[in-house]
């Protein structure tokens, strides 16, 4: 690890970003040239000490986990990212698609719907970054590990995970979770990680073991419509609009309703709520 060469990249990319760059507000007291560290730790999902001790050149090695969080949070390109891990004492992330880096254009565009729950899913349906709005909707999906951090994992696992889903729909979303792994395992091959995650699903899960054997692919939901139980406003129906990144095999999901709609209510009413008493569930 070069703690110097790794503080050092860390504060030189951090003073060229400026906050309209990342969707922070300006502000009328700025002397910093460039992002706070606090403000970088904001993006990063980590507290501000932790941020500011790696750029101090102090405090353990950081995970690959908190370097790929500190790329996105930085915006960096996917050569940055590679030498953020090098520098920061791990082999850099393989670029095939799938991926979890999110790319820079992917991000400003994220950074403009601050206030619309939006979020970006990895090919494999893991979530990558949420909107401060998405967290207050779905939970906060980023927080989950290992397999569990798949949307289908979670589905035949944890009963919780289908509690945020109208009973009618969980059949066709259980289906369309199963069809989403098995394109990705025929993406990624025999021993790759969905591979891994239908092995282990199929060994711990009938339910999963079930569906999977009527070879389904292409089953999606029903046009852009889902239905969402939020436990403070009820029944939420929003469009879902996907913007997808071919070369990374990730998409962003934007969610949003009908003016005029008791859904578009609701969806005001959850910007005023927020995510301060949301339990952490499933997308």
């Amino acid at each position: 690890m070069d703690r110097a060469g790794l503080a050092d990249f860390l504060r030189k990319r951090r003073e060229t970003l400026q906050p309209e760059d990342v969707g922070l507000p300006r502000g009328a007291r700025r002397r910093t040239a460039g992002l706070r560290r606090e403000e970088v730790a904001a993006l990063a999902g980590m507290s501000t000490d932790y941020y500011s001790r790696i750029e101090r050149q102090r405090g353990p090695q950081p995970s690959e986990q908190m370097l790929a969080a500190i790329a996105r949070g930085l915006h960096l390109t996917f050569e940055e990212r590679d030498h953020l891990f090098l520098l920061g004492g791990h082999s850099a992330p393989r670029r095939s698609g799938g991926g979890e880096h999110v790319s820079p254009g992917m991000m400003r565009v994220l950074d403009r719907l601050a206030d619309t729950p939006a979020q970006v899913m990895s090919g494999l349906g893991e979530t990558l970054v949420q909107t401060p709005l998405a967290v207050a909707l779905l939970g906060a999906e980023t927080n989950y590990t290992g397999f569990a951090r798949t949307v289908v994992y979670r589905w035949f696992t944890d009963p919780g995970a289908r509690r945020l889903y109208p009973e009618q729909d969980h059949q066709l979303r259980g289906r369309a979770f199963t069809a989403q792994l098995r394109a990705a395992v025929t993406r990624d091959g025999a021993g790759s990680r969905a591979a891994a995650i239908a092995e282990d699903l199929l060994a711990c899960s009938p339910e999963f073991a079930l569906v999977w054997n009527e070879h389904e692919v292409g089953v999606r939901l029903t046009d852009q419509r889902k239905r969402f139980n939020h436990p403070e406003l009820g029944l939420l129906e929003l469009h879902c609009q996907v913007l997808l990144d071919p070369d990374q095999s990730q998409s962003l999901l934007v969610y949003t309703a009908v003016p005029g709609t008791e859904s578009h209510e609701k969806l005001g009413l959850l910007r005023v709520i927020g995510s301060q008493r949301f339990t952490p569930g499933t997308g």
